[in-house]
């Protein structure tokens, strides 16, 4: 496998389980002839606040400010930040990316959310978007840590399900810039556990890198299913092929229906 990936890191502590996670993917994907960078935002002191900063020569529209209208423009013309463009340098040649965080607030530490917001920032877009993304040639995944073990993610437990959780991040930003998002690699609360449990999560993880490309993507709805001149609403055919079914379509277009199972969590489902 010749590919090129990047990892983009965030954890402070080279210590950190999560360190030592980036570190074996470094290891396993490197020994199997990719190209691997990484991206360590917390060394980079990379700039989280998506600002008027994030533009050279001025802004367009001062008093209707308007991020994602002006960060496309300077795009487009070359105005981009600095540290903005070398990252977007970095996902141009990249295959992959794997995100590498503890998760957060249910959701991604504000660091990782500050790159994804302005590095990902000029791909929002109405008219290329979801499958038609302008990075669906790409491949992406989350990669990460919780303070809690599984129980507490499930349908039954305290936090809801898993695959809830996941569905703003993997659809409504990988998905959405046209990724090809594949299952999310979990480590359950690795602080609390032994040293060999943490040891057999990582070689886990070795093991699955060996053939992750290989791997089928999450399943999302195609933008084809959907009426562009009815408010993007499913249309009828899709609606009517789907209706016998006993699960919704995903977990955020469910039509009503009980969640597909693991549907964010386990590949095609």
């Amino acid at each position: 496998m010749s590919k090129k990936v990047l990892i983009v890191y965030a954890h402070e502590s080279p210590a950190s389980f999560n360190a030592a996670a980036k570190d074996a993917a470094v290891a396993a994907l490197t020994a199997q002839g990719c190209t691997v960078e990484v991206s360590d935002l917390y060394a980079m002191k990379f700039k989280a606040a998506a600002t008027t900063e994030d533009v050279t020569g001025g802004v367009k529209d001062a008093e209707n400010f308007c991020y994602a209208k002006e960060l496309k423009l300077a795009s487009e013309e070359g105005r981009l930040a600095d540290d903005i463009k070398k990252e977007q340098e970095k996902l141009k040649e990249a295959d992959l990316v794997i995100f590498q965080f503890p998760m957060y607030w249910a959701s991604v530490p504000a660091i990782m959310k500050g790159w994804m917001d302005r590095v990902l920032g000029s791909a929002y877009a109405q008219e290329k978007r979801y499958s038609e993304g302008i990075f669906k040639d790409k491949k992406a995944m989350l990669s990460f840590t919780t303070d809690c073990p599984e129980s507490v993610y499930s349908d039954t437990g305290i936090n809801g399900d898993i695959n809830v959780t996941l569905w703003p991040l993997q659809n409504g930003i990988l998905n959405y810039c046209g990724f090809q998002v594949f299952a999310p690699q979990i480590f359950w609360d690795p602080a609390t556990g032994s040293p060999e449990s943490r040891s057999s999560m990582l070689e886990g993880w070795r093991t699955r890198l060996q053939n992750l490309c290989g791997e089928a993507p999450v399943y999302f709805a195609p933008l084809d299913y959907f009426d562009k001149e009815k408010g993007f609403l499913l249309k009828p055919e899709v609606k009517e092929k789907y209706a016998s079914k006993e699960c919704g379509l995903t977990v955020g277009i469910h039509m009503g229906k009980p969640l597909p199972a693991n549907s964010q969590t386990k590949a095609g489902v």
